[in-house]
C-alpha cells in the first residue's frame, strides 16, 4: 500500500464556479485541513477524467460516466456530487433566421422530446468529450448520432462556424445559451427526470483506493466540511468563485452554484445512489458502456 509520507494529496477540480466554491474553504485554509496539504489542479472535466483513467490524481473530480472505467482504482466520495435535479446538460442550435424576432420561450416550444429526436437525425452534434456524463445521457435520449468533440467552451463557436448543428452544452452555457444567440432543443436533465423520477447524476468527486482508509476517511470529512463551510458562508464563497464565472455576473453565478451545490452535494443519499444505478446501468444494458458496473462508495 502507498505511503503518503509528505500528506500532500494533488486535488483535481474543474475551474468552474461551482467546483470552486466547494473547494473554498480547503483553498483559503477555512476549516481545519488535520495537517495535510492539498495541491489543486484545475483542469476541464475531460482531462481529469483522462488523468483519472491513468491514476494521476489522489482526489479528483470526474464524470459520472467515466467512473466504472476507474473503479479498480477509485472510490467514490459520498460528498461533491453534482446532479441536475430536473435540469442539466442542455442542447441547442443556432436561432433560425425566421425566428430571430422572436423571443426565446416562443422559439423553443416547437421542440417536444419526440421532434427533438426527429430534428437531429442525420445532424452533427458538437459535444464537449465522450466520457463526459452528458454525452452518456445524449446517447440514452438519442441512440447513435453523428458528433464531433470540441473543447465545452468552443461548442458555441463549433455551431456558429457551421462545423457542426447543434452542441451539447455544459457547465455556465446552460445558463448564458439564449444571450449568446442559441435555443434549446432539448434539456437532457430535464428529460431523464421525466423518465425515471430521479435526478441526473453528472459529477462527482473520487479518491484513490491505495490511499489507507484511516487518511480516506479524513480526506473526505474535510471535503464534506468545504461544502458545508461554503454553504454557511454562501456570500464569501460565491465572491470567490467569481473568479471561475465565463459570461456570468454574480447573480448568473449565484443561481449556477445553487443548481449544483446542493444536498446532494452534502451527500448522494440514497437517492442519489439509487440515480447513479440507474444512470450508469441504463447504459450498460444499451451497451454505451463496456464493464461491470460496480459502485464502492467512501463511508
Amino acid at each position: 500500500m502507498t505511503k503518503h509520507t509528505r500528506e500532500v494529496f494533488t486535488l483535481g477540480h474543474s475551474p468552474d464556479p461551482d467546483d470552486a466554491f466547494m473547494f473554498y474553504a480547503i483553498a483559503d485554509n477555512k476549516i481545519d485541513l488535520r495537517g495535510y496539504q492539498f495541491d489543486h489542479r484545475l483542469e476541464d472535466i475531460q482531462t481529469l477524467n483522462e488523468r483519472v483513467g491513468r491514476g494521476e490524481l489522489h482526489l479528483s473530480a470526474i464524470s459520472i460516466h467515466a467512473y466504472p472505467y476507474v473503479a479498480d482504482k477509485y472510490a467514490l466520495l459520498p460528498s461533491g456530487a453534482s446532479m441536475g435535479d430536473g435540469y442539466g446538460p442542455v442542447l441547442v442550435r443556432s436561432h433560425p433566421t425566421s425566428n430571430v424576432q422572436s423571443s426565446t420561450p416562443n422559439s423553443e416550444l416547437q421542440f417536444d422530446h419526440s421532434t427533438a429526436r426527429e430534428f437531429l437525425v442525420d445532424k452533427k452534434i458538437a459535444v464537449p468529450g465522450k466520457l463526459t456524463s452528458a454525452f452518456l445521457a445524449l446517447q440514452l435520449f438519442l441512440g447513435k448520432f453523428d458528433y464531433v468533440v470540441v473543447p465545452f467552451d468552443k461548442i458555441f463557436d463549433a455551431i456558429k462556424s457551421g462545423r457542426a448543428d447543434a452542441g451539447l452544452i455544459i457547465h455556465e452555457g446552460q445558463l448564458t445559451y439564449a444571450q449568446s444567440g442559441f435555443e434549446k432543443i432539448v434539456d437532457l436533465g430535464e428529460w431523464w427526470k421525466r423518465e425515471t423520477s430521479l435526478p441526473l447524476p453528472l459529477g462527482g468527486n473520487v479518491i484513490r483506493k491505495d490511499i489507507p482508509p484511516p487518511v480516506r476517511h479524513d480526506l473526505s470529512e474535510i471535503i464534506r466540511e468545504s461544502i458545508d463551510y461554503g454553504l454557511a458562508h454562501r456570500d464569501d464563497a460565491v465572491r470567490h468563485s467569481l473568479a471561475y464565472a465565463r459570461d456570468m455576473g454574480a447573480k448568473l453565478t449565484s443561481k449556477f452554484i445553487g443548481m449544483y451545490v446542493n444536498e446532494y452535494t452534502r451527500d448522494y443519499g440514497e437517492t442519489g445512489r439509487a440515480a447513479i444505478r440507474k444512470f450508469l446501468t441504463a447504459a450498460h444494458d444499451k451497451g454505451y458502456i463496456d464493464v461491470p458496473i460496480e459502485l464502492e462508495f467512501v463511508e
